[in-house]
């Protein structure tokens, strides 16, 4: 298939679109979530099964929402999710109780995944070609880290401006009115982008037929499931997530381990979203011109030696440094690790015409840390107040770092070449895919 070029902007679009989604259940979490602690009166066990029942719904949402990727043109269904998640925004702010809390995240859960998700890998990979893969991904991971790492600052810069005593100082009412000027700055923008989807994401119509599908039938469903790759991709995303989700502690980490104040560890948190698109970027031409399997294992190996730093304890408040140091260790693994795991599909030979249904298989496994990740961390950091809860988790990151570098290390060895890979087709039993590219 000779698919016309798409304009250079479809690119920006997708990064705008790609974490402006996640920007209200997530990265504001991320970037304040001591503060989002005390606001909504809730302990890090019930934050936790806040994501975990977003979870739930998002499992649900691959599964059925991966074919309906293949079935309808990527813009619509990404803007209609953008507007429906703003939506949850106007909710959020009120601060609602904590059942309503649980509602919300649901809702988000079908929002942000069930209309978006798959289809912006699809379009992703549309948009990187037969050689392009690592490009096309680590551009939109590492665009899309630049993007939460502007809606961290403008965050930081916008709570800040509406303190008006000392921050040290700050009362509950204040911290919480300053908070909700940030949700709804937010919610706003999420509106934006959703429009910008809608009015300029639009591809030819030729071009869409192309990539769409009038039904999608069982037996392509279970052929797709039966790819050694699509089995391999589910164990590798898994693990690399649980590590994207322990990111979400390192400014809890700042303020419980290195003493910080509630502005000093919201940086730490954007800090560390600015670390996102350098890694992105740099492993996305790094793999484009190697092997993206090959990166995707030392991937793994950094991710698992950076949390051996933190999980031995030997980061106390005084070394500053190391504690930075520690934290660029530790991204520099993860954030590579979630540049690639999509773009390896294309050295899987997963048919590009039925990536959403693909997605939605690998999806429905990979992504289950939504639900146990957040309670897991919860009740580590809880019954171990202080350093010692935060050595645990990292302790978690450790094990899983480990076991999806094996994977990872399974899936180069199986599709270092092509002949390698018709070997173990002909011994599952795996036939190519009608309609595959």
């Amino acid at each position: 298939m000779n698919q016309k070029k798409n304009p250079w902007y479809f690119l920006v679009l997708l990064i705008l679109a790609g974490e402006s989604a996640f920007i209200l259940p997530f990265v504001l979490s991320r970037v304040f979530r001591p503060t989002v602690l005390e606001a909504f009166g809730l302990d890090n066990v019930q934050l936790g099964l806040c994501f975990s029942v977003y979870g739930i719904v998002a499992v649900l949402s691959y599964l059925f929402g991966g074919p309906l990727a293949d079935k309808f043109p990527p813009r619509k269904l990404i803007a209609v999710a953008l507007w429906m998640t703003a939506l949850g925004g106007l909710v959020y702010a009120t601060f609602p109780s904590y059942t309503v809390l649980k509602i919300l995240y649901g809702y988000w859960g079908f929002t942000t995944i069930f209309l978006f998700w798959a289809p912006m890998i699809k379009a992703t990979r549309v948009l990187g070609g037969a050689t392009s893969q690592g490009k096309a991904f680590g551009f939109l991971d590492g665009g899309r880290g630049l993007v939460g790492a502007l809606f961290g600052t403008m965050g930081v810069l916008i709570f800040s401006l509406y303190i008006t005593s000392e921050i040290s100082e700050a009362t509950f009412s204040e911290s919480r009115a300053a908070f909700k000027y940030v949700i709804l700055v937010s919610s706003g923008i999420v509106v934006l982008v959703g429009l910008l989807v809608w009015l300029f994401m639009k591809m030819d119509r030729k071009s869409e037929k192309e990539i769409t599908l009038e039904k999608i039938t069982l037996s392509q469903i279970q052929e797709v499931s039966r790819l050694p790759s699509v089995r391999l991709l589910m164990i590798i995303i898994l693990c690399a997530y649980v590590g994207y989700k322990i990111t979400d502690i390192f400014s809890l980490y700042a303020q419980d381990v290195m003493l910080y104040d509630q502005v000093q560890s919201a940086q730490v948190g954007t800090f560390l979203l600015f670390v996102r698109p350098v890694i992105g970027v740099l492993i996305g031409i790094l793999a484009d011109r190697s092997q993206t399997t090959y990166w995707l294992v030392v991937s793994f190996v950094v991710s698992f030696f950076g949390a051996l730093l933190f999980a031995t304890g030997i980061i106390s408040d005084s070394e500053t440094v190391l504690f930075f140091i520690s934290i660029l260790v530790v991204a520099t693994g993860i954030y590579a690790a979630r540049s690639l795991y999509f773009a390896v599909m294309e050295s899987g030979e997963i048919p590009l015409v039925l990536t959403g249904t693909a997605v939605g298989l690998i999806s429905l496994i990979g992504y289950t840390p939504d639900i146990f990740a957040g309670p897991a961390m919860g009740y580590l950091l809880d019954n171990s107040p202080g350093a010692e809860g935060h050595q645990h988790v990292f302790w978690m990151l450790s094990l899983f770092s480990f076991i999806g570098g094996i994977a990872a290390w399974y899936y180069f060895q199986l599709y270092r070449n092509q002949k390698q890979h018709s070997l173990m087709m002909k011994r599952t039993g795996v036939q190519p895919l009608e309609g595959e590219l």
